[in-house]
C-alpha cells in the first residue's frame, strides 16, 4: 500500500467543522479551487461514477499518489464531502488487492490469495459448466448504480450477449415507475430540467429532497427563492429542504396519485385548463371507442389517431391540416375523448375526499391546484422521490404529467418535471463493445424487487452461476435476509469489487477492481449535462484490474476474446461516435452535448412517434391496467391490508442521506469521522409516547422479514403513523444492519421496480 496523501482527518474535519452536512460539502469543494494547483503536481480528470450527479473531479498527484481532489471546472456539478474523501477509497485500508478464493463459509470474510490465471480459468470452467447444465440462461449476471460509467457496465451486458444471452434483472431499485409512465406519454427517459429551475415561480418537490440530492445545484432553488419563487414539499417527513421551503405538505406513503387527482379535478371545474396547449401538442382530444381502445383511421398506421375536429364537427385524423380537436364530446354513446377518460378518474376526489385517503387538507389542496395552474411557470420536482418506490408508483408519475400537460407547464423555461438527466437526453452514444454477430436469444429476466425469491425458487431459471459487480447485492436490495439465503443457494457466486463489502464476503472468488482514478473511461451518461473523460492518474492499488479488462480476460478463455477486446481509448471513441463530440475535445476537458439552457420538450414537442404527449398510455392497456392515471391502495398498508396492520401498524419510508449513495462510501473513514456512526430512525412524538420511546434510545424496528437495530430520533416533523429509516447502511456495520432486512419486495406493477415505501412494521426498545 502506498503512503496516505496529504489531506489528512484533521482538515478534512477543519473544513465542515462550522457547517452542516450539505453545506460542509459545498464549503468544502470551494476550500479545495480556493487556489491554483502547485506547479509540483501533476492534474488528471474523473468523476464520481455512481448513481449520483457526476460531479467532475480532479486529482493532484505527486510521485505516483493522490495528494488532493478537487474541481477545476465552472459548470454546476462540484465535488461534495463524499466526492473530496475519493482519495480514501483508494487508499482504503480494507481495499481488495489481490485475487482471492473462499475457505470458510459464505459472508465469514475467509480468503485466501490466488493468481490472476487460477481466478480466471476457474471462472471460465465454471461458466462453461453451467452451461453445459443448464444453457447460458442458468448465468446471473447483476450489475447496478455502483458505477454508472459508459464502459463498466455496459461490458458486462456485451459479455452475457456474447455468452448466447443471459438472466438479468429486470427494473430497478430506485425509479422504474418514471420510466414506466414518461415512455409513452413523452417518448423518452431521464429528461432534468435543472437550468430553468431559477426561472420557476412556483416548485413542487414531490417526495423527495433536493438539498440533499441535488446539492450541486440546489444554489438554483436559492436563486428561485430570490426571484420570488414559492417552494413547496409534499412528503411524510419534513426533509431538510423542506425546512427551507415555503410549505411543507405531510401525505400518507403510497396515496399521491391521489392528490394529483384531487388538484386535477379542482384545475378543471375551475376552468384552468390550458385548452390551446392540450389541443395543439397532446392527445387529450384522442377519441377512444366503446370497447375502451383508441379509434384510428387506418388500423395499419398507429399514428393515425382520430379527433372530432371543432371546426367541421367531424371526425379527422388528429395531424389533418387544419384540425382543431374537440377537447370533450357530450351525448355521443359510439366515442369520448381521452380528456373525458381523465376528468372521470379525477371525478371521486373531491378535496374532501382527498384529504380523507392521503391526509392532504382540503383547503390544500385547492391551494396547490390555484397556485400551480396560475403560476405561469410551475415545476414539479419528482427525481427519485419516495413515492416512486410503491407499488403503484407509476401512477403517481403519471398524474404529475397530466398537472403539466393540462396546465401547459411543460416545454418553456421554469417548467416541467424535474426528473434524473444528462447528456443522454441531448445526443446519442454508443455501445463500447461490438454487438456479436449472432443475436443474443431472449432470457426471461428476474425482477429487481424479487432477486432474492425468484433465484431460491429457480424462477424463471434456474441459477447455476452468478457473477456480480458495481452493486451492493447483500443489503441494499429488497427483502435482505431472502437475498442473502439465495446467494447461498447458488452454486458459484463470483464478486468483483473494490472494498470488502458485505456482498464481498460471500464470494467464492473474489476480483480486486479498480476505483476512481486507477483506470481510464468515459461518463456520458443519465445525471450531468456534461460528457466528462475518467483519466487513470494512479496505478492500481496491489493486483486490481478495471471491469472491462477482467472481461476481456475471460472472453479469451470462452473464444471470443478477438471480438471482445478492444483497446479501451477505442471504446471511449465508440460510445462518442454517435454525438459528434470527439476523444480530443474532451481530453480538454467536461463537454456539453448543447449550448445555452437546456430545455426538455421545447415549445411542446415531444419524443412520441406523433411528436404529441399521450395522456392514453397503451402498453398499460397492454398490461391489463386502465390506460389513463387512476388511484389504486397499496396492498402493504393499514388500508390495503388491515390484518397486517395489527401486527405492524406502522408504515415504513426509506431516506436517503448525505453520507452515502446507496451503499457507497458506507465505509469511509474520513466520513465516519464527519457523520453517524449508526443508523437512526425518525418517528413522530406520538408513535414514540405509545412505546415508551423517547429521542436517542436504542430501538429495533422489525415486521415478519426481519430486525433492523437503530437509534430512534422523536419529533413532530414525520406524519403519525409513518418511521422514515435510512437507506444503504451495510450488514454488520458498527454493529447494525441494513433496513432492507425489513423492505416489502412487491414489483411496482407497471415499472417492474421495488415497493419498499409500501412496507409495515412495528418498533420497540432495544
Amino acid at each position: 500500500m502506498k503512503k496516505l496523501p496529504k489531506i489528512n482527518r484533521r482538515d478534512f474535519l477543519t473544513l465542515f467543522g462550522l457547517t452542516s452536512a450539505a453545506a460542509g460539502c459545498l464549503a468544502m469543494a470551494s476550500a479545495m479551487q480556493a487556489s491554483d494547483p502547485d506547479k509540483q503536481y501533476k492534474t488528471f480528470q474523473a468523476t464520481c461514477s455512481m448513481e449520483c450527479l457526476h460531479c467532475n473531479l480532479r486529482a493532484y498527484v505527486k510521485d505516483g499518489v493522490i495528494e488532493k481532489i478537487g474541481n477545476a471546472n465552472a459548470f454546476d456539478g462540484k465535488p461534495c464531502a463524499r466526492g473530496l474523501s475519493r482519495i480514501k477509497w483508494v487508499y482504503a485500508k480494507d481495499r481488495i488487492l489481490y485475487p482471492m478464493k473462499r475457505v470458510g463459509e459464505r459472508g465469514e470474510a475467509k480468503f485466501e490469495r490466488i493468481s490472476w490465471n487460477e481466478a480466471l480459468d476457474t471462472i471460465a470452467a465454471k461458466i462453461k459448466e453451467a452451461i453445459q447444465k443448464g444453457g447460458s440462461e442458468s448465468l446471473l449476471f447483476t450489475s447496478a448504480s455502483g458505477n454508472m460509467d459508459s464502459l463498466f457496465n455496459p461490458s458486462q451486458v456485451a459479455f452475457g450477449n456474447y455468452l448466447g444471452g443471459t438472466t438479468r434483472t429486470a427494473g430497478s431499485l430506485c425509479c422504474s415507475a418514471v420510466t414506466a409512465t414518461m415512455m409513452p406519454m413523452v417518448g423518452k427517459r431521464y429528461v432534468d430540467t435543472r437550468d430553468t429551475i431559477d426561472q420557476a415561480k412556483y416548485i413542487i418537490c414531490w417526495g423527495n429532497n433536493p438539498l440533499v440530492t441535488m446539492q450541486a445545484y440546489w444554489h438554483y432553488y436559492l436563486k428561485a427563492k430570490e426571484n420570488g419563487a414559492k417552494i413547496v414539499v409534499i412528503d411524510p417527513r419534513k426533509n431538510e429542504t423542506a425546512y427551507r421551503a415555503d410549505k411543507w405538505v405531510p401525505i400518507i406513503p403510497g396515496t399521491d396519485s391521489a392528490l394529483a387527482l384531487g388538484m386535477i379535478r379542482w384545475i378543471g371545474e375551475n376552468n384552468l385548463l390550458d385548452t390551446k396547449f392540450l389541443q395543439e401538442h397532446t392527445g387529450a382530444g384522442y377519441l377512444v371507442g366503446k370497447d375502451g381502445k383508441l379509434l384510428r383511421e387506418d388500423l395499419k398506421d398507429p399514428n393515425s389517431y382520430l379527433v372530432l375536429d371543432s371546426k367541421t364537427n367531424k371526425l379527422a385524423r388528429h395531424d389533418a391540416p387544419g384540425v382543431v380537436p374537440q377537447l370533450q364530446v357530450k351525448d355521443n354513446p359510439e366515442y369520448k375523448t381521452v380528456l373525458t377518460m381523465v376528468l372521470e378518474q379525477a371525478e371521486p376526489w373531491t378535496p374532501e375526499a382527498v384529504e380523507k385517503t392521503t391526509s392532504v387538507p382540503a383547503a390544500t389542496v385547492k391551494e396547490l391546484a390555484h397556485d400551480y395552474a396560475t403560476s405561469k411557470a410551475s415545476m414539479i420536482v419528482n427525481n427519485m422521490g419516495s413515492f416512486q418506490r410503491t407499488e403503484f408508483g407509476s401512477q403517481a408519475v403519471g398524474g404529475q404529467y397530466y398537472l403539466a400537460f393540462l396546465t401547459g407547464n411543460i416545454g418553456k423555461a421554469g417548467t416541467g418535471i424535474c426528473d434524473a438527466g444528462g447528456a443522454q437526453q441531448m445526443a446519442k452514444f454508443g455501445a463500447p463493445i461490438p454487438a456479436p454477430l449472432e443475436k443474443p436469444k431472449k432470457v426471461a429476466p428476474i425482477p429487481t424487487a424479487k432477486l432474492g425469491e425468484y433465484v431460491l425458487a429457480g424462477k424463471p431459471n434456474k441459477i447455476n452461476f452468478w457473477y456480480t459487480q458495481t452493486c451492493g447485492i447483500v443489503g441494499q436490495w429488497p427483502n435482505a435476509n431472502k437475498v442473502i439465503e439465495a446467494v447461498k443457494s447458488v452454486p458459484f457466486f463470483v464478486v468483483a469489487e473494490s472494498i470488502m463489502t458485505p456482498t464481498a464476503t460471500y464470494a467464492d472468488i473474489l476480483l480486486p477492481a479498480t476505483t476512481v482514478f486507477e483506470y481510464d473511461s468515459v461518463m456520458a451518461g443519465t445525471r450531468n449535462h456534461y460528457v466528462q473523460l475518467i483519466e487513470k492518474a494512479v496505478e492500481p492499488q496491489g493486483e486490481a484490474k478495471p471491469d472491462y479488462v477482467i472481461f476481456g480476460e475471460l472472453a479469451k478463455r470462452l473464444g471470443f476474446g478477438d471480438r471482445y477486446i478492444v483497446p479501451v481509448e477505442q471504446m471511449i471513441r465508440n460510445v462518442l461516435k454517435p454525438s459528434g463530440i470527439t476523444y480530443e475535445e474532451i481530453k480538454k476537458g467536461p463537454v456539453c452535448p448543447v449550448k445555452g439552457p437546456w430545455i426538455p420538450f421545447k415549445d411542446g414537442k415531444f419524443y412520441t412517434p406523433t411528436g404529441k404527449a399521450h395522456l392514453f398510455c397503451e402498453p398499460w392497456a397492454a398490461k391489463g391496467f386502465l390506460p389513463v392515471v387512476t388511484y389504486r391502495q397499496v396492498k402493504e398498508s393499514p388500508v390495503g391490508n388491515p390484518e397486517l396492520a395489527k401486527k405492524y401498524p406502522l408504515m415504513a419510508i426509506q431516506r436517503k442521506v448525505i453520507r452515502n449513495i446507496h451503499t457507497s462510501f458506507q465505509n469511509n473513514e474520513w466520513l465516519d469521522e464527519l457523520f453517524a456512526k449508526e443508523p437512526t430512525v425518525q418517528m413522530h412524538t406520538k408513535d414514540a409516547q405509545a412505546r415508551g420511546i423517547k429521542q436517542g434510545d436504542k430501538v429495533v424496528v422489525y415486521n415478519d422479514r426481519g430486525q433492523h437495530p437503530t437509534v430512534a430520533i422523536v419529533n413532530d416533523d414525520i406524519l403519525p403513523g409513518v418511521l422514515c429509516l435510512e437507506n444503504g447502511w451495510w450488514m454488520g456495520q458498527n454493529g447494525f444492519n441494513s433496513s432492507s432486512v425489513l423492505t416489502n419486495d412487491t414489483v411496482e406493477v407497471l415499472g417492474t421496480g421495488t415497493s419498499i415505501c409500501s412496507t409495515l412494521v412495528d418498533v420497540k426498545k432495544a
